[in-house]
């Protein structure tokens, strides 16, 4: 049975509201990576573009620093979730000397993906054995 890997990225600062940015995260949610990519590439809403960002960068983790041979078609997304970011406040000029307060809240994404290692093959031959090379004496 093959042993199942863990990776995970997490994108800090997106430029992105975490509400609108968590709707495109639960397009992706439980899916397999390959997946969600053709899913993102076809999702009309910026979010999806840092979505997309980090499960290739999780993505990536898995198959780069793991100790052992990743097969890239059992890679899913373990667990995804957006949380709030900083908060930057500004005013906006308002009539008689007034100012609005108003914030720009930005995202965090986290990705957890996790993959099986290759399986691999019994022995393909029985092990052919070359004939041993004969030493010449002089």
């Amino acid at each position: 049975m093959a042993e199942t890997y863990f990776a995970h990225a997490y994108i800090k600062g997106v430029d992105s509201q975490p509400r609108k940015t968590n709707i495109v995260a639960a397009l992706v949610r439980d899916r397999y990576v390959a997946d969600a990519v053709v899913i993102l590439e076809h999702t009309p809403r910026r979010a999806a573009r840092a979505v997309l960002k980090a499960i290739e960068s999780a993505n990536a983790n898995l198959l780069n620093n793991a100790k052992v041979s990743i097969d890239p078609k059992t890679i899913r997304i373990a667990r995804i979730f957006v949380t709030s970011g900083t908060r930057m406040r500004r005013y906006k000029p308002a009539s008689r000397g007034r100012a609005l307060p108003y914030e720009i809240i930005s995202s965090n994404i986290f990705v957890e993906v996790a993959g099986e290692e290759k399986v691999k093959k019994a022995a393909e031959k029985a092990d052919t054995k070359k004939p041993a090379a004969k030493k010449e004496k002089k």
